[in-house]
C-alpha cells in the first residue's frame, strides 16, 4: 500500500525510517525476546532505552546539565495546570500572552490557580500577528510569563524569544520543539506534547530549570510535582513506554539527518515555498496571518470560494494528500508541515493546488 501525504496537525505524519525500525523491532527488541510495549520499564532493556532518550535529547536540543528532562503523561493540557502548581512559589499571579486557541485554554486553567495579567494579546487582529513586545504589559513581581511560540490553528508564530528579565519563560513549544535550534538557556520551562514532532499521542516532554523545582503549591498530587517526577527518573509511576520509544527512534532519526540546524534550514525551505505560491496565486487562495507572523509549522489558507471548499478536499484525498480542512473555529484549510513532512509533499500539495485553480478557470 503506497504511502498518503498526511497534513494532520496531530498527531502528525512520523519519519518513515522510524515507522520501519519499530516495526523490525516490534516482536523482538534487540535479541530481548520481547516487544518495547512487553518490557517493564524498571528493566534493564527499557531503562537503556530511557536514558538514550534523554542523551539525544539533551544532545540535539544543547539542553544544559542545570535543566531536567521530565517524561510525561498528560498533553500540553496537562502541563496548563501543572505550571502554575509548580512555578508560582508562593506568589499569587503570572503573566500569559495571548496569541490564540491555545494561548486561551493555558490561561483558562491557570486562572483556577493564580491571577492572569493577560500581558499582551493578539485579539484586536483577531490572531493574524503577534502583538510586538514594546507593547506588553509585563509585571515584574509575576512568578512566570507564559507564551506559545506557535499556535497550530490560527497559524502564528513568534518571530523572537521574548524577553522578561528574571521571571521565569515558560512556553508550550508542542508544535516547534526540534523544528529548529532554541536556546534552551533562555527559558525557566519547555514543554509539549511529542504527537506533532517528536512521536506519537501520550508523551509530553517537559524541560525544567532545577532551581524551579521543589515548591509545588500545597495539595498538588505527587504526579504533578515537577520535583517528584525528577527524582524518580519520570517513573514515579508507569510511563507511557512505548511512546518513550518512538520518541527515542526520532531523536535518532534527526541525529543522523543533520540535527536542528538542518532540520530548520528543510523547514523554513518548505514553508516559504508554500507561501510563496499562495501570495502568488492572485488571492485564489489566501493566507491571513501577518507575514513576519507566519508560522512554519501550520499554514492556514482560505480560497476565494468557500463553496469550492468540499471538492478541493475531495481532490486532495483523490491525489493522496489527507487532512487538510483547517480547524473547525477558524474553516479553510490547514496544511501542517512538521518535521517528518518531506519536501515532495510540499511540491505535491502546490502541484494540487496549482491544478485545482487552473480546473477553476483562475
Amino acid at each position: 500500500m503506497a504511502r498518503i501525504f498526511n497534513f494532520s496537525a496531530g498527531p502528525a505524519v512520523l519519519p518513515e525510517a522510524v515507522l520501519q525500525q519499530a516495526q523490525a523491532e516490534m516482536l523482538d527488541w534487540h535479541g530481548s525476546g520481547m516487544s518495547v510495549m512487553e518490557m517493564s520499564h524498571r528493566g534493564k532493556e527499557f531503562l537503556a532505552i530511557a536514558e538514550k532518550a534523554e542523551a539525544d535529547l539533551r544532545e540535539l536540543m544543547n539542553i544544559p546539565s542545570h535543566y531536567k528532562v521530565l517524561f510525561m503523561q498528560g498533553g500540553a493540557a496537562g502541563q496548563f495546570a501543572m505550571v502554575p502548581m509548580n512555578l508560582l512559589r508562593g506568589k499569587k499571579s503570572a503573566d500569559y500572552i495571548n496569541t490564540g486557541e491555545w494561548s486561551k485554554k493555558a490561561i483558562k486553567e491557570a486562572k483556577i490557580f493564580a491571577a492572569v495579567n493577560v500581558a499582551a494579546s493578539g485579539e484586536a487582529t483577531n490572531f493574524t500577528t503577534v502583538p510586538p513586545q514594546n507593547t506588553w504589559k509585563l509585571d515584574s513581581n509575576a512568578a512566570y510569563v507564559h507564551y506559545t511560540p506557535n499556535e497550530t490553528i490560527g497559524g502564528v508564530e513568534f518571530g523572537f524569544i521574548p524577553e522578561t528579565g528574571n521571571v521565569p519563560l515558560v512556553a508550550d513549544m508542542s508544535s516547534t520543539i526540534l523544528s529548529r535550534p532554541v536556546d534552551v538557556s533562555r527559558f525557566g520551562v519547555i514543554y509539549g506534547g511529542a504527537q506533532k514532532n517528536m512521536g506519537q499521542a501520550g508523551l509530553t516532554i517537559v524541560i525544567v530549570r532545577e532551581d524551579l523545582m521543589g515548591q509545588a503549591m500545597p495539595g498538588t498530587p505527587s504526579i504533578f510535582d515537577y520535583r517528584i517526577t525528577a527524582d524518580n527518573g519520570s517513573m514515579f509511576n508507569t510511563p507511557p513506554t512505548y511512546a518513550w520509544y518512538i520518541a527515542g527512534l526520532v531523536f535518532e532519526w534527526l541525529k543522523k539527518n543533520g540535527g536542528l540546524k538542518a532540520m530548520g534550514e528543510i523547514n523554513r525551505r518548505k514553508a516559504e515555498k508554500l507561501y510563496a505560491f499562495i501570495d502568488a496565486s492572485g488571492g485564489f487562495y489566501r493566507n491571513p496571518v501577518e507575514q513576519q507572523s507566519r508560522s512554519w509549522m501550520n499554514i492556514p489558507f482560505t480560497l476565494n470560494d468557500p463553496a469550492l471548499d468540499e471538492a478541493f478536499l475531495k481532490g486532495a484525498k483523490a491525489a493522496g494528500m489527507i487532512q487538510l480542512k483547517g480547524h473547525r473555529s477558524v474553516g479553510g484549510m490547514r496544511a501542517s508541515i512538521y518535521n517528518a513532512m518531506p519536501e515532495s509533499g510540499i511540491d505535491a500539495l502546490i502541484a494540487y493546488m496549482r491544478d485545482f485553480m487552473q480546473r477553476q478557470g483562475k
